[in-house]
């Protein structure tokens, strides 16, 4: 079944009124923030088990990563983790996210301002004796000196009587719980990136290496049938047949090369480092091991780092969407002042000097030219929209699981069928190697047979790659975990180990 929001009804369901509003109406509506009965209609249930695979419901391997069983794999993430500028960017995020939580609980506790002026005035009492001293002071000047000192200090608290300040500060929190989310999702993903890119590197360098022996193959073929026409057993039609082969390796030859290079320049970003081309990927893919499960369809909701922050911002625009229409709700603000001055500053500490005064006041906003409901309509639409992002990223969530889970058997059955194509074509190659050597096979024989087992080889490679790739997908379809480097060492650490 799908996980369930923890609220029961949506107070943005209730129509504006111009005019009053009811305040019981309101307040019969704000015992949640999200409309679960719209929610329920546009997301279905989750299934017991999954369509592609019903036999894939078991308990998902812990580290992902370890599965594959490739250290310099566990290296490129812990790397990628602590350097990549995505990454840099949603740490700083959610440290923005936490900062205005913070702020938006200040705004339930009260205000403290304090202020002190200090001035000095002069009253003439002799005009001649003042005018004949000018501006210079001392002596018999014709002015008194009168100085002031002031000291004073206020208080203002808004009382929550509504629970609107709650509602705002329970909604910035949902926006850091959504950014610590999105920074969990973005190691996720930077995680399966570098995967995916270390195991495309790999494939890179297989074709590469691929395309040189096709490459010293046909070289070998030219160096054959220039011998054979120099005896005339050869045709000219034969050395050309030989040659454009030759070329026609050679240009794949570049073309791989090319894309090897382009695929560690890839790796080397994600990892933060300067695209050098410089990083070398090993020699073999890894041996997948046996897929131990992919949980209940229901469960990623609490697994996926996407879903739980897109949860977190529906909650979080249901809450600003009920705080938005409480603000048609009459205010209670407390507010106290109390100050003192005097001639000298000893006075500012006199209690017979010291004069207060504390005040509630009551506000209810009564016209705003239409500002406030437009605002409650316009907040209330934005709940409604997330309520749909979120219903749509469960479904997206859902497809992604179910894709990689029925490719996952199907391409292992391409694997094996390429596998099979492959070794045929090898054998087929070596036999018509032998025929043509012995002049009982073609020069077209042989070059068919070469072309043959090439392509079939390289569609080999690339079916173990695509197999590898979607499991990765898979993992990070079903919200796994992974553990890097730094991870193992602080459990070591504090295991004892």
């Amino acid at each position: 079944m799908t996980r369930r929001i923890r609220t029961t009804r949506n107070p943005l369901r209730l129509g504006g009124r111009q005019g009053a509003v009811s305040l019981i109406a309101l307040l019969a509506a704000s015992c949640a923030s999200v409309d679960m009965e719209l929610l329920e209609a546009h997301l279905p249930d989750a299934p017991e088990a999954w369509a592609a695979d019903a036999e894939a419901g078991g308990q998902p391997v812990g580290d992902w990563v370890g599965a594959f069983n490739d250290a310099n794999l566990r290296g490129l993430i812990s790397e990628a983790i602590a350097n990549n500028n995505d990454l840099l960017a949603a740490a700083a995020n959610l440290e923005q996210a936490r900062a205005g939580a913070r702020i938006t609980l200040a705004n339930m506790l009260p205000t403290i301002g304090s202020s002190f002026n200090s001035s000095r005035n002069a009253i003439v009492i002799n005009p001649t004796t003042a005018a004949q001293a000018g501006g210079t002071g001392g002596g018999n000047t014709g002015r008194i000196f009168i100085n002031n000192f002031s000291l004073g200090g206020s208080v203002s608290w808004e009382i929550d009587l509504w629970g609107r300040l709650t509602d705002e500060t329970r909604a910035s929190y949902k926006d850091a719980n959504a950014a610590y989310a999105d920074l969990s999702g973005a190691q996720l993903s930077i995680a399966g990136r570098v995967a995916q890119s270390w195991f495309a590197l790999i494939e890179a360098r297989q074709q590469r290496e691929l395309a040189e022996r096709d490459t010293q193959a046909r070289e070998s073929n030219l160096r054959i049938t220039d011998r054979r026409y120099s005896r005339g057993v050869a045709s000219s039609l034969d050395v050309r047949l030989s040659r454009s082969a030759l070329g026609s390796s050679q240009a794949n030859l570049a073309l791989r090369q090319r894309l090897e290079l382009e695929a560690s320049r890839a790796l080397e970003v994600l990892l933060g480092r300067y695209p050098a081309a410089e990083l070398a990927a090993s020699e073999n893919l890894p041996v997948l091991p046996v897929l131990a499960g992919a949980g209940a369809p229901g469960d990623i909701l609490a697994r996926r780092p996407d879903l739980i922050a897109a949860e977190a911002r529906m909650e979080s625009s249901g809450l600003r969407a009920r705080a938005t229409r409480k603000q048609m709700l009459p205010a209670l603000t407390l507010s106290s002042q109390a100050g003192t001055s005097g001639p000298n500053l000893s006075d500012l500490v006199d209690p017979q000097r010291l004069a207060g005064n504390i005040a509630g006041g009551l506000f209810q906003p009564l016209f705003q030219s239409g500002r406030l409901l437009a605002n409650s309509k316009r907040a209330r639409a934005a709940a409604t929209a997330s309520l749909y992002n979120y219903a749509q990223t469960v479904l997206i969530a859902y497809q992604e699981a179910e894709n990689a889970l029925s490719a996952e058997s199907l391409l292992a059955l391409r694997e094996d069928a390429l596998r099979l194509a492959y070794e045929e074509a090898a054998a087929a190659e070596e036999l018509t190697e032998r025929r043509y050597a012995s002049g009982a096979a073609t020069i077209f024989n042989l070059l068919d047979a070469q072309t043959r087992r090439i392509s079939s080889e390289s569609q080999y490679i690339q079916a173990q790659q695509q197999r590898v790739s979607n499991r990765v997908q898979l993992y990070l379809a079903i919200g796994g975990d992974f553990m890097t480097e730094t991870m193992l060492a602080a459990l070591e650490t504090n295991t004892g180990e």
